[in-house]
């Protein structure tokens, strides 16, 4: 992909289903005691891989009206083949939460990504509830040899993960008593909401704990996803950095634990707000508005992204990073080892390819220093097959001087197929 600097952002948006949400509404709805109707489902490469998946193991899911329909009371039968979850990492350790509730044994594998991503987190605590799980070297394949019968448990997470404690809840709904969950730090709370939004009650504790009594089942329903946030955060953040822009993003899922990077920019000096906020099964979501510049004297902060906050930006950290060149003081990252374990080492990547533009960056084990404001100018960029990464420097060449080349730009798909167009459609030179 070869792109080149744009004068302004500009237009309307909605953008398709959130794709953590999609994940965990599609695992409902295959559970659920009736059928479920889901609107707006993801149209990331993520998502297919958990449909295929359950379609492998006998769930009956058909497609109306641009809708995805699942009947209702299904039983899941060992599948013939191994689950293929792709590049999914929330396809491989929700799915084996699931699966440690049922009475089979089926393998997960992945991509050369996903097997190389650390599964020890999720084999601990679902062997403690009474599944078997075969590794290799803590890594996919899995094998999950389930029991119908869990024991539930009360597990402290080592490292914040939604995906973790969403996999512990999940088994929990065939364990015989109440499965806790305790975190570190508040992350992601989808699947709670969703919980509760199709009748399995979820406690969510002063303490940071999660907890639900089992066994319990879900009723069905219809739902419709909100727009993907974090696919929302790249516009956001282009319409920020270029002064003439006007941007409305309608439908957006607005999630406290997701949407958090919207509160960062404003405390930067973007000028950016919020209207027309409903809920759906306990999400909210609203329309965005952007309008581009920077009030430099609002953005007089400290802007130190650590600790507590990093959870909840997690996805956007590289796109941060990017924007952070263009501030006054820059911006420092800490508390993000996290990143080295994604689809690429997104620090090492991050700083890669912002050096490349010529922005001055340090790396740390757990983060990094950007300086700003850096004017940049375009590069190759080494997208490293990372979709976040690709879509973080598409970003950051409409800003750039010249043309910049994203290699390996395919690799969006896996979360966002329709972003190169979109962004094409907005951008005006």
């Amino acid at each position: 992909m070869r792109l080149n600097p744009a004068r302004q952002i500009y237009g309307l948006l909605r953008l398709p289903g959130d794709k953590s949400i999609s994940h965990r509404v599609a695992l409902i709805a295959a559970l659920a005691s009736a059928s479920s109707e889901i609107s707006n489902f993801s149209t990331a490469q993520d998502c297919a891989s958990t449909l295929v998946c359950l379609q492998e193991l006998g769930v009956s899911i058909e497609r109306r009206d641009q809708k995805l329909v699942f009947a209702g009371n299904q039983k899941f039968v060992a599948p013939e083949r191994s689950l293929d979850c792709g590049n999914s990492g929330s396809t491989l350790r929700i799915l084996s939460g699931v699966l440690a509730g049922h009475d089979l044994t089926a393998e997960l594998v992945g991509d050369e990504s996903l097997s190389s991503r650390p599964m020890r987190r999720i084999i601990e605590p679902l062997e403690l509830m009474g599944a078997k799980i075969e590794a290799t070297d803590g890594k996919a394949p899995l094998k999950i040899h389930g029991s119908a019968k869990l024991n539930p448990i009360t597990y402290k997470l080592p490292v914040a993960s939604a995906q973790v404690k969403s996999a512990i809840l999940f088994a929990g709904l065939n364990a015989e008593g109440r499965t806790t969950v305790i975190e570190t730090t508040t992350s992601r709370d989808h699947t709670e909401r969703l919980f509760n939004g199709f009748g399995v009650p979820v406690t969510t504790n002063s303490d940071l704990s999660v907890s639900l009594d089992g066994p319990a089942r879900f009723n069905g329903g219809a739902i419709t996803v909100p727009g993907d946030v974090s696919s929302a955060a790249y516009f956001v953040a282009a319409a920020m950095l270029l002064p003439e822009s006007q941007l409305t993003i309608e439908g957006v899922g607005l999630n406290p634990t997701r949407a958090a990077f919207l509160s960062v920019l404003s405390s930067w000096g973007a000028d950016i707000s919020t209207d027309d906020v409903k809920t759906e099964r306990n999400e909210p979501f609203g329309t965005i508005n952007v309008r581009g510049g920077i009030d430099r004297v609002a953005g007089e902060t400290d802007r130190t992204l650590s600790r507590a906050m990093i959870p909840s930006l997690i996805d956007e950290l590289p796109l941060l990073a990017v924007i952070g060149s263009q501030i006054p003081g820059g911006i420092r990252i800490r508390d993000a080892s996290e990143l080295r374990l994604k689809e690429s080492d997104r620090l090492a990547t991050t700083a890669l390819n912002l050096r490349a533009m010529g922005a001055e960056v340090e790396e740390f084990e757990d983060g990094l220093l950007v300086s700003g404001p850096t004017p940049l100018h375009g590069a190759l960029i080494d997208s490293r097959n990372d979709h976040r990464i690709a879509m973080a420097f598409a970003v950051a060449a409409l800003i750039a001087k010249g043309e910049t080349q994203i290699e390996g730009s395919e690799c969006v798909a896996i979360s966002f197929p329709e972003f190169f167009p979109l962004l094409a459609s907005i951008a005006k030179q």
